[in-house]
């Protein structure tokens, strides 16, 4: 396995399953479509953000969005994961773990103190995050009228 950065035909591969990527991770409660996917990480990649990709035997097997972020209250920098995925077929195989350990490094590289992200409840990902030393920051609530 190999985790690098994307070529542009990757980059494009990850925008067209990107919309199954949300889907899953908000638990089957959004499916956006690929404009809506263009338009939520076109502006991340201006800002600076990047992928991490990993490839399998020259499959894509897998992706992590970060970048630089800012608190809302005090301004102070922070690294933000911005999505976390792996195709159903690679995983249980560690990618993840180390998708999310090479951008960590690379963000702690850049002198941030502190990375955040947030994940749906019930979402598996969580222990990942939690075995990675992520606790819980804040808490936000929903009531379905």
């Amino acid at each position: 396995m190999e985790i690098r950065t994307p070529t542009s035909a990757e980059l494009e591969l990850i925008l067209t399953l990107s919309p199954q990527a949300l889907f899953e991770g908000t638990l089957g409660g959004v499916m956006p479509t690929s404009e809506k996917i263009k338009g939520l990480i076109e502006p991340l990649l201006a800002k600076g953000c990047r992928y991490f990709i990993a490839v399998e035997g020259g499959d894509l097997a897998g992706w992590i969005l970060f970048g630089k972020s800012k608190d809302q209250f005090t301004d102070t920098p922070i690294g933000f994961i911005y999505e976390l995925f792996v195709l159903e077929q690679f995983r249980g195989k560690g990618y993840s773990k180390q998708l999310l350990s090479k951008a960590l490094d690379h963000l702690k590289s850049e002198n941030l103190l502190e990375v955040r992200l947030s994940a749906f409840s019930g979402n598996h990902a969580i222990k990942l995050y939690e075995k990675a030393g992520f606790h819980v920051r804040t808490v936000n609530m929903s009531l379905n009228l």
